[in-house]
């Protein structure tokens, strides 16, 4: 007899597949034939139960809402160095942070997300750089091979707080699922990096007027441990290395950079996709073409130019390479599923945009039926996330959720729902928090 897999398969699929099977499974009754949404009699009943309370804004949920409080995952890890990440894999290590851990303006090293793509090298482990060099040729007139001392000799040192997002961050909310490590809303730091500045370096090599792009080489090893086989080599427009906000950095908030984050040297492209800032840096090689290194073709962190159909078949031709990242907020205070004692309700988070500034701010406690505008603040220096805080009043004892919405220079704003695409990048839909009013 062929023996048959059962596939275990998340709230949002199941909704997807089979809203009033979902419902069956879920609450025990049957959807309302219309689905506007909303759960009725013992169905609302059944929700109220599984949440924990009642529910006053239930008529707002929006088709195929799935409460906050039934959609999160609580599973920690704990790491050395790391607090409280929640660990995605590791071969290799991925690792996001809880929303509620990244409130601190400056991430701190322990909270900050991990993204490998190959092992780590030996000198990372050791911590340490007496063997480390970084050797930069291709399209330049006088070619570097340069120590740590070199570096941070030959070239004035800048300090800035640079936000580093993952382009996955936020994949588990794609339905159809993307393939890929399935991201919440964790894969996001703001941590203070100190380093040269890459346009020093790439002027101090003679920077020739044929390049066109870089390509970033670290001395990580590749997952089989073949020494001719390379992890991932991405790179950056010459514009986007010539910004003033792009570094070549050797330290993390003040202290040498971990080994988790690329000890001693990394690339910080912020803005831009976090593997545009590589770890462990060894070669920078300027490339009078767009670099063609591994997972810089095919459809590795790139995106079809135009919106397609969820679970859509993709021809590869009409892929665009990934560069700013889009609009997003997150709050980290107070935790999802916290409970209210009274009314009143303090929120905060941060918002960022990419190579753009979050320009206003709002929260709902009703499911998007109105909006309340938020105190947004400046950010500490361009590519800086920004801190947003608001008062809320809630008219009653039950199950509320927070969403907040940020709105970028250009006018645009997150959405509710993600905008599929085969790969799982991009997702910025509003975050929402789950908290009960007591």
């Amino acid at each position: 007899m062929k023996k048959v897999t059962r596939k275990e398969r998340g709230l949002f699929e199941l909704y997807a597949e089979d809203p009033e099977r979902a419902d069956r499974l879920v609450f025990g009754r049957v959807a309302d034939s219309n689905r506007r949404g909303f759960l009725k009699g013992a169905g609302l009943a059944a929700m109220a139960a599984a949440v924990g309370a009642q529910i006053p804004f239930h008529r707002n949920f929006p088709a195929g809402f799935i409460p906050s409080a039934l959609a999160e995952g609580t599973a920690d890890l704990v790491l050395d160095g790391k607090d409280g990440l929640v660990i995605l894999g590791d071969r290799p290590l991925n690792a996001e942070t809880p929303a509620h851990l990244l409130d601190d303006d400056v991430t701190p090293n322990s909270r900050h997300f991990v993204r490998d793509n190959g092992l780590r090298p030996e000198m990372a482990e050791n911590m340490d750089a007496s063997d480390w060099t970084l050797t930069v040729d291709g399209e330049v007139d006088q070619p570097l091979t340069l120590t740590l001392d070199e570096l941070k000799r030959r070239f004035k040192p800048v300090k800035l707080a640079l936000q580093l997002e993952c382009g996955g961050n936020g994949r588990a909310s794609f339905n159809p699922p993307a393939k890929g490590n399935q991201w919440t809303v964790g894969a996001i730091g703001n941590a203070e990096w100190t380093g040269a500045r890459y346009r020093d370096v790439l002027e101090a090599a003679g920077l020739r007027k044929s390049a066109v792009y870089t390509g970033h080489y670290g001395y990580d090893m590749h997952l089989s441990r073949d020494a001719s086989k390379i992890p991932i080599s991405r790179g950056v427009p010459i514009a986007k290395a010539m910004e003033p906000h792009s570094i070549i950095a050797y330290e993390m908030n003040g202290e040498p950079i971990p080994k988790y984050h690329g000890f001693p040297v990394r690339t910080v492209c912020p803005g831009w996709p976090g593997s545009t800032s590589h770890k462990w840096l060894q070669r920078i090689w300027v490339r009078d073409v767009v670099h063609d290194g591994p997972k810089m073709e095919g459809d590795s962190y790139r995106v079809p130019r135009f919106p397609v159909a969820p679970g859509a078949e993709v021809s590869k031709e009409v892929f665009r390479i990934i560069e700013s990242m889009p609009v997003k907020s997150l709050i980290t205070s107070p935790e999802s599923g916290s409970t209210v004692a009274g009314r009143k309700l303090a929120v905060r988070g941060h918002a960022w945009a990419g190579d753009h500034d979050v320009r206003e701010m709002h929260v709902s406690i009703d499911f998007g039926a109105t909006w309340k505008k938020a105190k947004l603040e400046r950010p500490r220096n361009r590519y800086s996330w920004q801190r947003w805080s608001a008062e809320l009043s809630f008219p009653s004892e039950g199950y509320y959720e927070v969403w907040a919405r940020a709105t970028d220079d250009r006018g645009i704003s997150q959405p509710f729902a993600v905008a599929w695409n085969p790969k799982g990048y991009l997702a910025n839909a509003m975050h929402r928090i789950s908290v009960t009013v007591a």
